[in-house]
């Protein structure tokens, strides 16, 4: 395994992710999430829709980066297919909030003109695993790497942000994540890299946009999406 991986995956890397609870603040609000059980649901349907969109997308952005197109127009098109897959507006500013804090600290940590063509080509930020995608090609990864990485980091912030939430038993938790290894695995896999991108797969989750869109307009939050 490459240690690098390792590092991208770690939640401890400043790129904001402690900030975002892809959906977990407001099913815990509505009551679709209340313990382990719900959670299980909860981040086994995140994994399959959006985790699985996600690796996609990173293993994609990675082969770009690592080839001789990465150009401007060449990122623009890979971001619209990520637009493409995202429904919902507020799903889109904050995967570009995570893009754009990850791009930043990983341009001071992996230093590499692709990524510095990146954050040019997409001033407002990037979506987070069109930036995964680069950045695991900078640090050295494989496109497998980057899909598990961003496979990894679909249901690792969510489960993290239920215990803060919820008050859930940490151990209780991450066996919970444990025991998804396989699941996070074969999404990865799945993920590949099609040479088309429009052939990269597209399953949504209107359950999530939904939650999205109800959490944007909440005053109170603990998380920003």
């Amino acid at each position: 395994m490459n240690a690098a991986l390792l590092l991208l995956a770690d939640s401890r890397l400043p790129a904001g992710g402690h900030g975002h609870s892809g959906g977990a603040e407001q099913a815990v609000r509505t009551g679709a999430v209340t313990g382990l059980a719900d959670l299980a649901a909860f981040l086994r349907g995140r994994l399959a829709t959006a985790g699985l969109a996600a690796a996609a997308l990173a293993a994609a952005a990675r082969e770009l980066a690592a080839g001789p197109a990465a150009d401007a127009a060449a990122w623009r098109e890979l971001d619209a297919e990520a637009d493409a897959r995202t429904a919902s507006p507020a799903q889109r500013e904050a995967a570009r909030a995570q893009g754009r804090l990850l791009l930043r600290g990983a341009r001071r940590i992996w230093p590499a003109p692709v990524l510095d063509g990146l954050a040019a080509a997409l001033p407002r930020g990037a979506h987070h695993p069109i930036a995964l995608g680069a950045v695991s090609a900078a640090a050295g990864c494989s496109g497998g790497e980057a899909a598990l990485a961003a496979a990894y980091a679909s249901i690792t912030g969510p489960a993290t942000a239920a215990v803060r939430l919820l008050g859930l038993d940490p151990v209780g938790v991450h066996r919970l994540l444990a025991g998804l290894a396989p699941a996070m695995e074969d999404v990865a896999r799945a993920a590949g890299s099609p040479a088309a991108w429009a052939a990269l797969p597209a399953h949504t989750a209107p359950a999530l946009d939904l939650l999205a869109e109800q959490h944007l307009r909440t005053e109170v939050r603990l998380f920003v999406s």
